[in-house]
């Protein structure tokens, strides 16, 4: 029964996947009609995370980069599928990592290394992209989806290429289980956590918890720590700039990794706002005073 249940669920998606780029962003267009002007998929989030985030934005501009946001999101959503089918050669022309010889040195030194970025671009292509270079094992943290069926689905399609998926719950023990390779453990940095155990900081004009988990990692680890800015410049196209925060993170202040990792995403935002995630309830909890 299980596996007639999955064939029943994954075959449309399979068809989805072979659809053609132009054919794929057709739909895509229909479906951000849909989202945007028909059942307006957490319009008040979107709203309100973008006015409280530039508020000296005017109305006018608020709307254009909320309507290029749904555009950009069902993108993704559909650029995600292709996943199950896309060759490695495909998947290629697509992202474009501009300076990966800054990561020479740090292969050179034979050391694993932490990659810092948010749910900006097409965060589910670029791990898969960087891992075709060869120079490192990629592995991917991520939350576990609650749905076993959903867990194993997803699961699969983003390791069709090679990466490692490990859950969030798991990090420490899968790291440790890493620890005789060169490996490039990916966090998304940006998601949020209760207000209760969090540091709090200032970001795109509001208080702001944040976790902190990653820098605990690099820190356990020494590994060094890469921040990836992510930039679109045009429909399915991505670009991915690196730079790195720190190569010695014992040797940096309490919280010096995490402030620069959500400094450098603010300016990442800025520069290119309609690509990250507004549709996220990111600001749902308030310090408590």
């Amino acid at each position: 029964m299980k596996k007639y249940l999955y064939f029943l669920f994954s075959l449309p998606l399979y068809g989805l996947s072979i659809l053609p780029f132009p054919l794929l962003y057709l739909l895509s267009d229909a479906l951000y009609f849909l989202a945007f002007y028909v059942i307006g998929y957490r319009k008040k989030v979107v709203y309100t995370n973008l006015r409280n985030s530039f508020p000296n934005y005017t109305e006018k501009q608020i709307d254009l980069i909320a309507k290029k946001f749904y555009s950009h999101l069902i993108d993704v959503f559909l650029e995600t599928f292709k996943m199950l089918t896309i060759s490695k050669n495909g998947l290629k022309k697509h992202g474009k990592y501009l300076n990966l010889e800054i990561m020479d040195e740090i292969i050179k030194q034979k050391k694993s290394f932490i990659i810092l970025t948010g749910h900006i671009g097409n965060w589910e292509w670029l791990p898969t992209i960087w891992h075709f270079e060869g120079k490192a094992d990629i592995v991917g943290i991520y939350h576990k989806l609650s749905s076993p069926f959903f867990e194993d689905f997803t699961k699969k399609m983003r390791e069709r290429f090679g990466i490692q998926m490990i859950t969030m719950e798991n990090t420490l023990r899968g790291m440790l289980a890493n620890k005789n390779k060169i490996t490039g453990t990916g966090f998304i940095s940006d998601q949020t956590p209760s207000g209760d155990n969090a540091y709090w900081i200032n970001f795109l004009n509001q208080d702001t918890p944040v976790f902190t988990g990653a820098e605990k990692i690099a820190k356990k680890f020494n590994y060094p720590v890469v921040f990836c800015k992510v930039l679109k410049p045009k429909r399915g196209y991505y670009e991915i700039e690196l730079e790195i925060l720190t190569m010695e993170p014992n040797s940096t202040p309490e919280n010096y990794i995490i402030d620069s990792f959500n400094k450098k995403l603010e300016e990442n935002i800025i520069e290119q706002p309609e690509i990250w995630l507004w549709s996220h309830k990111r600001w749902k909890h308030k310090r408590k005073v």
